[in-house]
């Protein structure tokens, strides 16, 4: 079923309860989310910012092993900043 998912992208019947459970799992604020106190501090600062500026924010760079929250933590940007991750 992995390869196939690869391969086709459309999705499946058991995909839906996967998804649902992800997304609700998912911190969508900073608030939610757990953990990288000075991280948080220093992106909220720049993303005020950045709508007081009415532009979008500067770039960031997410780096480390799997497993940190780096896919989480540019969710919560994009929520924070009031868009969507393509």
């Amino acid at each position: 079923m992995a390869i196939e998912r690869i391969i086709d992208t459309s999705l499946h019947a058991d995909d839906s309860a996967e998804e649902v459970i992800e997304v609700t799992l998912r911190p969508t604020s900073f608030a939610d989310y757990t953990g990288q106190e000075r991280l948080k501090k220093n992106l909220k600062l720049a993303i005020d910012a950045a709508k007081q500026r009415s532009e979008p924010i500067d770039h960031v760079l997410l780096y480390g092993p799997p497993g940190l929250g780096k896919t989480t933590m540019a969710s919560v940007i994009a929520h924070e900043m009031g868009t969507n991750i393509r």
